[in-house]
């Protein structure tokens, strides 16, 4: 047995069935023992290294196992890098397998010779480490998986190529050498009872309770419910936990955030008190006013409690086992006026997505596209977003219920990982179908040639539908917005203009199949064809880059702001853009102001 087999072996024996990679001499002993292990664990073969590490991420995401990838030597590892700090960013679990040169070329500038100790010191920070003797495994497999899994972090096995012909040999029962074992057994931490108490003290002195939940919540989705109703709160979700708790419940209110609901913004504007579980929401802007709340935390990291607001308990331990801990501590609130509100406004906001949707736009009304699809989305499916605008109609449009899944690179906000994301999730689950959202940048950055790896491994799916939906609107649109809200400025089309490509053409053309969407009327009938296809589908919805996504804290003063660079920069369509924003001004405004400052004051709603 050569080293290279042995690796494979223990990756089986951990339960690895997928390995997402592309080929390179460096790992050329780890291809040749794929091929004596009849492909098992199965190597997937993206388009990219990059992309072989997205859709590993994907994969952890959705499967709850760890995403393993593996890169040649050289400019394979370093290709693997963002999308490790996806991982890392978002907390996935991921391990890293990476050819190096051969350890008698080491330190004489050979080629593709790169400090990979170095490099992957910060990724993969938790663990990383280089094989230059067979005896170093099995510890060293053993450690980057355990440390993967019980840190949902990243980890790296740098392997020199020489080292994967050798011979394996286990370490011996002798001076410095490690043996290992496999495996891990499930534990849930749960804090000393007296901070318990201490958490509980002061959720029941709250009046107005706000609840924050991230995907650290997804395994606790029926105590979150129940705390809901014994607090009389709302819950708030940020973009990682947006799969955490099903929107088709009166008191959640959505997403928070930049990308976030009305609602949601309110309620944290409003409340008391503020219990977050399993999220590390950066953005502080969003949360109560510093002495506004009476807050409370729970995460299973220690690492992470305690930051983003100051709390007054922080309990570190699992969100599940610690809200049944913490729930017979509680006392039941009246679900009073507070409750009501909260409910008010999240049934509000939803009629007015639903007007937002429905505002005309040239050609196809983005925010439409979305929202149409809401309604006819499959109870089990798997969605992604790519970042970028189209993050914002994933995050306001969609509602979560019954098993649906969904994700996006949620800290790094990287772009690209929408369509090997969902390719990662079919691997995982390959009879659920699976749908990804991605703005026209971001499918021609990388998108368009993992559809050629959909295309290789369709018709290994139980149920072969990957629907990818590009907003094409010719625009990087997030900056674009960005740049006018937050500098006035308008479209510099040099940086932000982008080609026109036929993305539906080219699917059909490697024997998928696709459609491009010019008109408002035919958005409809575009989701229903690509949810009934019998392979993987692209759906071209021509799209207005002038609907903006307007943050829910939005004051008028950036509204304004926006509309004047547009108007500098496109004058031709000033005017019905400004209709556009008194529209959405009116909506996302209640009474049309906010804090007392009325439109009228200012000149009137069309400015």
């Amino acid at each position: 047995m050569k080293v290279s087999d042995y690796i494979l072996q223990r990756l089986r024996e951990w339960d690895v069935d997928h390995v997402f990679s592309y080929a390179g001499d460096g790992i050329n002993g780890l291809l040749a023992a794929w091929g004596r292990a009849d492909n098992k664990p199965k190597f997937v073969q993206a388009r990219h290294e990059e992309m072989a590490a997205f859709e590993a991420v994907g994969y952890a995401k959705f499967s709850g196992k760890v995403g393993v990838c593996a890169a040649t030597s050289g400019p394979g590892a370093v290709h693997l890098l963002n999308g490790l700090y996806d991982a890392k960013l978002d907390h996935v679990p991921m391990v890293a397998i990476v050819g190096q040169t051969n350890r008698t070329a080491m330190g004489g500038s050979y080629q593709q010779e790169v400090d990979l100790l170095s490099l992957y010191k910060d990724v993969a920070s938790d663990f990383c480490e280089m094989v230059t003797v067979p005896e170093q495994l099995p510890n060293v497999i053993d450690r980057a998986m355990r440390t993967a899994y019980a840190r949902r972090s990243v980890t790296a096995i740098i392997i020199p190529a020489d080292v994967q012909e050798l011979d394996y040999t286990p370490p011996a029962h002798a001076f410095k050498m490690v043996p290992s074992s496999l495996g891990m057994a499930q534990y849930a931490p749960v804090p000393a009872g007296a901070e318990i108490t201490k958490a509980a003290e002061v959720l029941n002195a709250g009046e107005k309770v706000a609840i924050l939940i991230g995907q650290g919540a997804r395994g606790a989705r029926a105590e979150v419910e129940e705390l809901a109703d014994v607090l009389g709160a709302g819950v708030a979700k940020a973009l990682l936990g947006k799969d955490a708790l099903p929107d088709d419940l009166p008191y959640v209110t959505g997403a928070i955030g930049l990308l976030g609901t009305r609602p949601s913004y309110e309620l944290m504007q409003d409340c008391d008190t503020l219990l977050v579980v399993g999220s590390s929401f950066p953005y502080t802007q969003f949360m109560p006013e510093l002495d506004q709340a009476r807050a409370v935390q729970i995460d299973i990291d220690p690492h992470m409690i305690g930051m983003r607001y100051p709390f007054e308990v922080n309990l570190v331990g699992d969100a599940k086992e610690t809200l049944k801990a913490l729930l017979p501590q509680l006392k039941r609130k009246k679900h009073g006026a507070w409750r009501k509100k909260i409910e008010k406004d999240t049934a509000r906001w939803w009629e007015v997505m639903e007007r937002r949707a429905a505002v005309e736009a040239d050609p196809v009304n983005p925010e439409y596209v979305v929202h149409a699809l809401d309604a006819l989305l499959p109870n089990d499916v798997i969605l992604a977003a790519d970042s970028g605008s189209a993050a914002n109609w994933y995050a306001r449009h969609l509602r979560m219920r019954g098993t649906m899944r969904g994700s996006l690179s949620g800290t790094l906000a990287t772009m690209g990982p929408g369509v090997p994301y969902v390719i990662g999730a079919k691997f995982a689950h390959p009879g659920r179908p699976a749908l990804a959202i991605v703005g026209d940048g971001a499918m021609q950055m990388n998108g368009m040639a993992e559809l050629i790896t959909a295309a290789k491994y369709w018709q290994e799916w139980e149920d072969p539908r990957l629907i990818v939906a590009v907003l094409n609107n010719q625009d990087l649109n997030q900056v674009t917005w960005e740049m006018r809200a937050m500098s006035g400025a308008p479209q510099f089309l040099p940086s932000q203009a982008i080609p026109d490509v036929p993305y539906a053409d080219f699917a059909r053309s490697i024997g998928l199949d696709g459609v491009r969407v010019e008109k408002p009327g035919e958005v409809e009938s575009a989701w229903h064809r690509a949810l009934g296809a019998d392979r993987p589908f692209v759906i071209d919805f021509r799209t207005d880059p002038a609907v903006p996504p307007i943050p829910p804290h939005a004051s008028l003063d950036q509204i304004e702001a926006a509309a004047a660079a547009i108007a500098k920069g496109d004058s031709d369509r000033a005017g019905m853009i400004r209709q556009g924003f008194k529209a959405k001004v009116q909506e996302m405004l209640p009474g049309g102001h906010r804090h007392g400052d009325a439109p009228e004051s200012r000149g009137g709603a069309d400015s």
